[in-house]
């Protein structure tokens, strides 16, 4: 009966987990470009008492085994990337991606990191930046005296300058995308920096080689179903509570031996 709480142990803890990552995505269901997370579990070892198919006391071959099991444990906690709300913003600097690829933006140790929040400022020397001043990657620098900025499905970036009828490139906007993109590490701000999992970053144009579109003065919100994360929290609440169920099951089971008499 010790293994029983043990095993009941580590569902409660399983479920408490499932429920800080339900948490987390009801917390940022406002958060632009936010990507979910789902949490994969799977059992523990097994202590074998009998195998299937060995001799049976009888002589005869035991058609099942008896194999009790230790609880379970969570092995992963993955993003899903499915394209979140599309909002309509009618600012030119808000972008969205509109099919596979992240935003290049560049850390301030020089690496790159990759997002899908396409929330972008202009900083004082006329950068195309995030929200936290990071610029984009490669550098886009808009020209203080333009009047119009435009931005096309390619990711070509023009402005309309004064005194000029045609719009002139001042960059392109390139984007990356990953053979596992659940294999990114998060590290926050609405970020992602490539790990070995996710493989090397594959740049290209947008539109082209299987990269999604850019449109402009649009936002890609979280991808968070408000209702699913409400449903899996029940679930995760239940299970947690009939395995509480079970530690004090088990308990009373030993309360009741303990006072056995002779």
């Amino acid at each position: 009966m010790l293994r029983a709480l043990w095993t009941a142990a580590a569902g409660m803890k399983a479920q408490q987990l499932f429920i800080d990552t339900i948490a987390n995505n009801l917390a940022n269901v406002n958060t632009i470009g936010f990507k979910k997370s789902r949490v994969d579990f799977q059992d523990l070892l097994y202590q074998t008492i009998s195998i299937a198919g060995g001799k049976a006391p009888g002589g005869g071959q035991l058609p099942v085994g008896i194999q009790i099991g230790h609880g379970v444990q969570p092995v992963a906690i993955g993003k899903i990337f499915t394209q979140g709300e599309v909002t309509e913003t009618q600012n030119p600097l808000d972008l969205v991606i509109e099919g596979d690829g992240f935003f290049q933006v560049l850390q301030p140790d020089g690496s790159v990191a990759y997002t899908r929040d396409g929330a972008f400022k202009l900083d004082k020397d006329g950068r195309v930046v995030t929200a936290n001043g990071l610029p984009l990657e490669p550098e886009i620098i808009i020209p203080p005296e333009a009047t119009n900025i435009s931005i096309s499905h390619d990711g070509t970036v023009s402005v309309l300058l004064p005194g000029s009828t045609t719009p002139q490139e001042v960059g392109r906007i390139t984007l990356a995308k990953f053979i596992n993109p659940a294999g990114l590490e998060s590290i926050g701000y609405n970020l992602y920096k490539a790990t070995d999992a996710s493989g090397e970053a594959i740049t290209g144009t947008p539109g082209l080689e299987g990269f999604g579109i850019v449109s402009q003065g649009f936002l890609e919100m979280s991808n968070v179903q408000v209702v699913e994360e409400m449903a899996n929290m029940i679930i995760a609440q239940r299970a947690y509570e009939i395995n509480s169920k079970a530690i004090q099951t088990t308990d009373e089971m030993l309360r009741i031996a303990n006072n056995l008499r002779r």
